[in-house]
């Protein structure tokens, strides 16, 4: 299904400030890549260019993934969850995806759970 991007605001459950969680996938491999967030206007403009577009918590401003650092984002697919309060990117990520330099944002190795160890 696709939607008119003038109704997205209507059709986004986000949270107080706005927002909505966009989990990053890779494409090809199903990794999970990175968090980020969207407000309507981001996930708008991510529509529009096929490139992963987000809010900035931090610095309050809307950024697009590689824009600075080359690591783009080729946007394949976005999805909306049942409750429509989060969103599925799947992507062709150029580079690593994670700004300290790893490929996601998951590879910390700070596990927390693990079937083979409890």
């Amino acid at each position: 299904m696709s939607t008119d991007l003038d109704d997205l605001p209507a059709l986004l459950a986000t949270n107080e400030d706005g927002l909505l969680p966009a989990v990053v996938q890779d494409a090809a491999s199903g990794r999970v890549l990175m968090l980020a967030w969207m407000d309507a206007e981001a996930l708008r403009r991510t529509l529009t260019t096929r490139r992963g577009t987000y809010w900035s918590r931090s610095r309050q401003e809307y950024w697009v993934k590689g824009e600075t650092s080359g690591h783009v984002q080729h946007v394949r697919s976005v999805e909306l969850d049942c409750d429509r309060d989060a969103l599925l990117l799947r992507v062709d990520q150029v580079g690593p995806a994670c700004h300290t330099g790893a490929p996601s944002c998951f590879d910390t190795h700070t596990l927390l759970a693990d079937e083979q160890h409890h």
